[in-house]
Parts: structure tokens; C-alpha cells; sequence
């Protein structure tokens, strides 16, 4: 198992989701003769999981059952120890897209945190590209290290405990694209700007505050990046129902054909049923602001 690459069979040492219901999930390590308790009752690795094919219906010890998963970043962004505030998929896939990353790309990142965002961007830089991530946080570091070895991802990734506002990335002139979500991203400009290809690239930061944005930016024209642009991404899911419309009765034709049967008027009250949507009536609002910036050729 690989988050990366795709296995067809459960094996020991893997991190198998378990889908217990669209809003019910879990990461399980899988270890020979160890066991994880659901609410349908016992999964025993062993005999349930090991051996098994991605995808199959495990019957627990109650008699329910689940679903066992391949991971994959976004199950992952789902289920993973939350150390810090994450990113989310509807962030991640902007972001990925907007820093036109790529199958070998290298990429700077920072801060690492829970390691959301990274697990993205190594699914897609694979197979060549690589990773340079910093995490402010020592345990924080360690912990994220720690879970790249038992995705199999470590050989894409280097991970680096250090203030980059003080110290950089680590890397001078390898960067295809540098993220940044750090309290103070204008203060990493520069390290971003040194870390980056000289030929150009793109730069995103993450930000909640807009004031936040406005250095940042004044940061990025100072040092010759341009095409700045800001935006945030709102989710809003709708809801597919079914309502009932009332036929309307406009009586009878006044100018009826003698040569055919007048059509029968309507039923008092009749309806009729369709499926619609509706937006919500609440929703999750603003995450953050993302900014986007190219760096110039030199």
C-alpha cells in the first residue's frame, strides 16, 4: 500500500480506511492478530482484513458490515490525527491546480501541520517530483515524518524542522512552486522567491485574514512577482428532493372543437411531484484566502 500507488490487496503494515457510512470513517493500521472495535462490532485484522481486496465487505463480529478502502489524499484529509487546522479538499484541489503542478514538480511547503495539503501534492508530483516541507513545530515534524514512512511516500519527501522565515526551505533554485500557510507569510517571501527556478514559477499562500493578504501581496510586488490574484473557494452543496407542484385550473375551453372530445378538466388539488434542488440554509463559509502570484524569469 502506497499512497501513491495502488495495491490490490490488504497487507500488514498497511493504513486501510474503514467506511462504516458516508459520514463515518476511520484510518486503521493494519497488524497481524490486532483488532479495531466499530459499532457493528469487531474487525479482526487477521482474518478480516489481511488478504483481503481493497474495496470488500468485511462482516464485523455484531453482524454488520463495512468497507475497506485504499487511502487516497482525500480519504486521508478526512480521517488524519488533526494536529492543527487543515486544509481541505476544495482548497486543495484549487490549489494544486492553480500552482500547475505535475508529475515531477518539486515543490516548497510550509507550514507542514497535519500534513493535508502534502499528502496531495505527493500523489501529484509522483513518481519523480519531490517535496520540500517545513514544520515550525518539532513534534509536530517528527509526528509528519513519521507518517510519510508508513505511507511509503518518505522517497518523495523531505521534511525540514525549522522557522522559515528565518532559515528558508533549505533549497535555493530547485522550486517549480512554493506554498505557504504561516502566520506571517510576507516575513518568507524572499526565502520563497531564492527557493524557486530561475526561469519563474507560481507561489500560493493560504491566509484567514485579508489583512493578512495585504502585506503579503506588497511582499510579492516588492520582490517582481506578478499576475497577483486573491480568491476564496465557498462549497454549497444543494439538496435533491422531491415536492409536489399544483396543476393550475384554468377551466374550461371556451372554444372547444365540436369534432373532438373536450379533454377532462383537471382534479381539484391536483399535483404533480419532481425532484429539485434546493441550496442550504446554512453552510460553511469563509476557510481562508488564497493567493496566487507568478515569479518572474532571471
Amino acid at each position: 500500500m502506497s499512497f501513491v500507488e495502488y495495491s490490490e490487496m490488504v497487507q500488514e503494515g498497511d493504513v486501510a480506511i474503514v467506511y462504516l457510512g458516508h459520514e463515518s470513517m476511520m484510518a486503521v493500521k493494519v497488524q497481524k492478530n490486532g483488532q479495531t472495535q466499530t459499532r457493528y462490532g469487531a474487525i479482526r485484522h487477521s482474518s478480516d482484513l489481511i488478504g483481503k481486496r481493497y474495496g470488500s465487505k468485511v462482516t464485523c463480529s455484531k453482524g454488520g458490515w463495512v468497507l475497506v478502502l485504499h487511502p487516497t489524499p482525500e480519504l486521508w484529509t478526512v480521517n488524519l490525527p488533526h494536529r492543527t487546522q487543515i486544509l481541505y479538499t476544495t482548497d486543495i484541489a484549487t490549489i494544486t491546480m492553480m500552482l500547475e503542478l505535475k508529475p515531477g514538480a518539486v515543490v516548497c511547503e510550509s507550514g507542514t501541520g497535519s500534513g493535508s495539503l502534502s499528502h496531495a501534492i505527493l500523489r501529484t508530483i509522483a513518481p519523480t517530483g519531490h517535496l520540500h516541507t517545513v514544520e515550525f513545530h518539532k513534534q509536530r515534524a517528527l509526528e509528519v515524518e513519521q507518517e510519510f514512512r508508513e505511507h511509503r511516500v518518505a522517497h518523495l519527501v523531505s521534511v525540514r524542522n525549522q522557522d522559515v522565515c528565518l532559515d528558508g526551505f533549505g533549497v535555493a533554485g530547485v522550486a517549480d512552486a512554493v506554498f505557504l500557510d504561516i502566520p506571517n507569510p510576507w516575513e518568507a517571501v524572499g526565502h520563497a522567491h531564492s527557493a524557486m527556478k530561475r526561469h519563474g514559477g507560481r507561489l500560493c499562500s493560504f491566509s484567514p485574514c485579508i489583512e493578512q493578504v495585504q502585506r503579503t501581496c506588497e511582499a510579492l510586488a516588492a520582490r517582481g512577482f506578478h499576475d497577483l490574484s486573491t480568491l476564496e473557494v465557498l462549497l454549497r452543496v444543494h439538496d435533491v428532493r422531491t415536492v409536489g407542484l399544483p396543476l393550475p385550473d384554468f377551466g374550461p375551453d371556451r372554444t372547444p372543437d365540436p369534432a373532438q372530445t373536450p379533454a377532462p378538466a383537471p382534479a381539484p388539488h391536483a399535483s404533480l411531484s419532481i425532484k429539485t434542488t434546493t441550496p442550504p440554509r446554512s453552510m460553511a463559509g469563509h476557510t481562508g484566502y488564497l493567493t496566487f502570484a507568478t515569479k518572474p524569469r532571471t
